[in-house]
């Protein structure tokens, strides 16, 4: 185990990945999990295995897990160690664990981290004073609206925003000024600070005043919109949020009407403002008009939305409607839009299309059919369809054939649809044997 091997698989999900150590984790295989992580180096299946133990009351054992990782530097193994000993009021040693030296008072990162220990410590005071010198970092101060929800410390929060924000609500175009008690220069945008000083005031319940203060400054900052319609919808003010979407702010308010209007069950209005804003942003209100059509069940008219857009070679929502109506029990129906474009998109999008086809045929039950599909796939590009075969074989009831065909493949990632079908019949320990460890894979990853 080395940081470079524990970088790389957080970077690029290697090793046993982390949909596969949660799976494991839900069929009961804590112990194979915490086997893996000690003797392959494994991260996530140590992530998971902690994450079960510490849920079971068994600190002690997860810090166990997590020791040799600490003992290389991984600093998502030092933090959670941190965490750990926190709750179990081992408060002093786990913050020693994370607190910065002099050096890293001068990273937002390490400060960040930190900040996090002393609230879970109790010690928010504290935690606001580690971020305060960063708070010119957007992200920073993002960390500290989200470290003090539900912590009392909202009027303390208040005030360090508000030099950006009353700069912001002045109409500034851009926020310049010193962070309060910081070091370094602020790089807000006017809108994503007003955005985090409305929600502290929300759950001060000062949402009127939210209101009143963000409504003015529209003109000035129309990125704020969205946020202002938002909470017109949550006070159940929906005239002003009314004439706020047929205003000049539509296409950032119109997509909100609807969703308040949805859920207040004018489900007739709200459809006719979703057509309405697809003049203003035909995009994403196409979006949310077929879903809101699939959640109505009308099936036929989320394919008709979309349909403009289909052969599009850039906005295409092809896959949204063929999704929608997966999860709508309507596989066939998705069949009939693919089988319904035109020649050219179908060959220019031959990869795609094929798996996509053999997915639904899958989702349809019709796994004979996806069968011979794929097989002359395969016999037109071989290799390049084994995983996608041997799925279908698998689901067919046939795992001993396409195990034989994965293993006889050239395909790159057959061992990872070989664990797959492995787990899949209880086969954990030989799943996890299967998968190359991580410098195994780091060494054929490079050699590509």
């Amino acid at each position: 185990m080395n940081l470079d091997d524990l970088a790389w698989q957080r970077q690029f999900d290697g090793g046993i990945e982390p949909a596969m150590a949660e799976y494991l984790a839900r069929q009961g295989q804590l112990e194979l999990l915490i086997e893996t992580a000690r003797d392959r180096g494994e991260w996530f299946c140590a992530e998971v295995a902690v994450g079960e133990l510490c849920e079971a009351g068994e600190f002690e054992r997860a810090l166990t897990v997590l020791e040799p990782f600490v003992a290389v530097g991984w600093p998502f193994a030092v933090r959670e160690s941190a965490s750990i000993l926190v709750r179990q009021g081992r408060i002093e040693e786990g913050l020693a664990l994370v607190r910065p030296d002099a050096a890293g008072l001068e990273s937002a990162f390490d400060c960040r981290w930190f900040a996090g220990a002393l609230v879970e410590a109790g010690r928010v005071d504290e935690a606001i004073e580690v971020l305060t010198p960063h708070l010119g970092e957007p992200w920073i101060l993002e960390s500290l609206v989200d470290l003090t929800r539900g912590e009392n410390r909202d009027s303390r929060v208040l005030e360090l925003l508000a030099p950006c924000a009353e700069r912001a609500l002045g109409g500034a175009a851009d926020c310049r000024c010193s962070a309060a008690g910081g070091r370094r220069e602020c790089r807000h945008q006017p809108s994503e600070v007003l955005v985090k000083y409305s929600r502290v005031l929300e759950r001060m319940g000062r949402a009127d005043e939210a209101i009143r203060r963000l409504g003015p400054v529209l003109p000035a900052v129309p990125g704020v919109a969205w946020r202002y319609a938002e909470l017109l919808a949550d006070q159940g003010r929906f005239e002003q949020l009314r004439e706020l979407a047929t205003g000049e702010h539509a296409g950032l308010a119109l997509n909100q009407y609807a969703k308040a209007l949805e859920e207040q069950g004018e489900l007739r209005e709200a459809e006719a403002v979703l057509h309405e804003a697809l003049a203003t942003d035909a995009e994403y209100t196409r979006r949310r008009l077929m879903a809101f059509l699939a959640r109505q069940g009308r099936l036929d008219e989320v394919v008709d939305v979309g349909r403009p857009t289909y052969e599009d070679a850039e906005g295409s929502l092809l896959h949204e409607a063929i999704d929608l109506l997966i999860r709508a029990g309507s596989p066939e129906r998705a069949l009939e839009l693919v089988d319904g474009l035109g020649a050219a998109y179908v060959e220019a999008h031959a990869d795609v299309l094929g798996y996509t086809r053999l997915r639904l045929l899958a989702k349809a039950g019709r796994y004979a059919e996806g069968i011979a599909e794929a097989r002359a796939l395969s016999e037109r590009e071989p290799g390049q369809w084994d995983t996608t075969l041997a799925w279908l074989l698998d689901l067919d009831g046939r795992p001993d054939e396409a195990l034989d065909l994965l293993r006889s493949s050239t395909e790159r990632e057959a061992h990872r649809a070989i664990a797959q079908i492995l787990t899949r019949h209880g086969h954990y320990a030989e799943a996890v044997a299967v998968i190359p460890t991580v410098p195994a894979q780091r060494e054929a990853w490079d050699r590509r």
